[in-house]
């Protein structure tokens, strides 16, 4: 029995110590978010090709926030989609995409593309229980668009689907 717990001592470096469980967490510097920030600055600013633009100068704006990610898209009163925006695309990564600093990046592009398209007042709806919603609702008051009104169209179960039998142990 010893020789084989000296066995197993032996093949085991002293200075090597198995850790299991800890994660270790990689602090940035200020270089790196610096970098990250001048690249999602870019992609908001990205200029895109105008297909066909609408007559009128209204439209509809749909944000669906979900707890990973926030997006926007911009259509006419028929319901086709003139742009899109989602926190991915602009370039934030991971639980990144779900903050409302995000959310704000997000209504920011959606509003240059807005004005480049010609559209001027919006009708918003918003979908979704993420953390982004108020903000990037404030975000698209403060570019500029009129928004004529607000309206949440999260849907809300009426009853739902049968749960389950209760649990016999």
């Amino acid at each position: 029995m010893s020789e084989r717990r000296s066995a197993l001592e032996g093949s085991h470096q002293p200075n090597q110590h198995k850790i299991m469980g800890k994660k270790r967490i990689i602090a940035k510097s200020e270089e790196e978010l610096l970098k990250e920030r001048e690249k999602v600055e870019a992609k908001v600013k990205k200029d895109f090709e105008v297909g066909v633009i609408p007559k009128t100068k209204e439209g509809m704006v749909f944000i669906a926030s979900s707890y990973n990610n926030t997006i926007m898209t911009l259509t006419d009163f028929q319901g086709n989609v003139l742009c899109w925006v989602s926190a991915g695309s602009i370039g934030f990564k991971g639980t990144k995409k779900a903050t409302p600093f995000a959310a704000s990046k997000v209504a920011e592009a959606l509003t240059q593309k807005a004005k480049k398209i010609g559209i001027e007042k919006v009708k918003v709806f918003v979908r979704g229980i993420g953390s982004g919603r108020e903000s990037a609702i404030r975000s698209i008051a403060a570019r500029d668009l009129d928004i004529t009104s607000i309206k949440d169209i999260t849907p809300v179960p009426h009853n739902g689907c049968r749960p389950p039998k209760v649990r016999r142990v």
